[in-house]
């Protein structure tokens, strides 16, 4: 079934063109409605086509103002190919600060491969799915560990049905530059089936990747200079960016995730560890307090896995099943 969503912007013209795209949505108040999505488009010239995607989680913040500014302050003649930029994918999640739409509790990034007649979350995976990554050679999808969580400015990529998937893969990630690169070990192929951005993009053949990029529910400046360059490093290295000078590449250190901890029992969380800490297999790395039960021992959250701290929950108070860390060893 053909999308309901209507764009503004005419993917096949010229030149640099903001818009939205229009989500038809019902309400009381507006009857003949639509959600605005807001997308920039710039082409010229030949080129790859890329798709850079921020806000598919309303509350990470640091793609949203990276994909803002890059269209912005970008013009067609300083480009080659296509490229389409979309700052928050999940208008109603983004504008609320929520990672889930307030509309329908949809989580964007598990709804792909979407449904064009189905709730608005599904609507907007369907389309990115079905109509904006037919169009892409390209895409990249700038997450954060939200309101729950931190992560350092981290890649994450599969690695590659074949040998050229995986040196595309590779030029992406060392010209994104970031500190770290979670390589998956399993899944990530042109036949996944995953409910995620990067699903939908394998499944179109397109070469992808995502980044974790901060969280807290805040901006990390440093994070958000990493994402810009890592972004204008990217459309460089697909000859997008003819005139761009980088910079000298500061090395990633790649990684495979073992795992994550998680809480057992309800009460406030304390770090024992920090990101980018070593840890040992059953060495006792948080605690869990009981403020309500003064005269108890606080619970011993230990670590199942070696390795380092990757990500680390930003909240303190917890419940059983709540993530508390992710372990990650360096790759294989």
């Amino acid at each position: 079934m053909a999308t309901s969503i209507i764009s503004e912007v005419d993917f096949d013209a010229t030149g640099k063109q903001g818009g939205y795209l229009r989500l038809p949505h019902s309400v009381h108040r507006s009857a003949y409605g639509w959600i605005p999505i807001p997308i920039t488009c710039l082409k010229n010239g030949n080129g790859p086509t890329l798709v850079v995607m921020a806000g598919n989680h309303g509350d990470e913040y640091e793609g949203q103002i990276a994909v803002a500014n890059l269209a912005r302050s970008l013009e067609a003649r300083e480009t080659r190919g296509r490229l389409i930029l979309l700052p928050m994918v999940n208008a109603p999640a983004a504008e609320a600060g929520l990672r889930t739409s307030p509309i329908d509790e949809g989580n964007l990034n598990r709804l792909f491969p979407g449904n064009p007649s189905g709730t608005p979350t599904e609507m907007i995976a369907h389309y990115i799915e079905e109509v904006l990554m037919p169009l892409a050679d390209y895409s990249v999808d700038l997450h954060s560990g939200g309101s729950s969580l931190l992560y350092p400015a981290t890649l994450l990529r599969g690695k590659g049905h074949n040998a050229e998937e995986t040196k595309a893969l590779i030029a992406l990630q060392e010209a994104f530059d970031l500190p770290y690169a979670w390589v998956f070990t399993s899944g990530g192929g042109r036949g996944s089936s995953g409910r995620t951005a990067m699903g939908a993009a394998n499944r179109k053949g397109v070469i992808n990747v995502m980044a974790e990029l901060g969280g807290g529910g805040e901006v990390t400046p440093d994070i958000l200079c990493r994402t810009e360059r890592g972004l204008r490093r990217i459309l460089h290295e697909l000859g997008m960016l003819p005139n761009y000078v980088p910079d000298t590449a500061l090395g990633t250190r790649e990684l495979n995730v073992q795992g994550s901890i998680y809480a057992y029992s309800a009460g406030v969380f304390q770090p024992m560890k920090s990101i980018g800490d070593d840890v040992e297999a059953g060495e006792v790395v948080g605690l869990i307090h009981h403020a309500d039960t003064p005269g108890a021992m606080p619970d011993e959250i230990t670590s199942p896995y070696p390795g380092i701290v990757l990500c680390q929950r930003a909240m303190a108070r917890v419940v059983r099943g709540d993530a508390v860390f992710q372990i990650a060893a360096d790759a294989i």
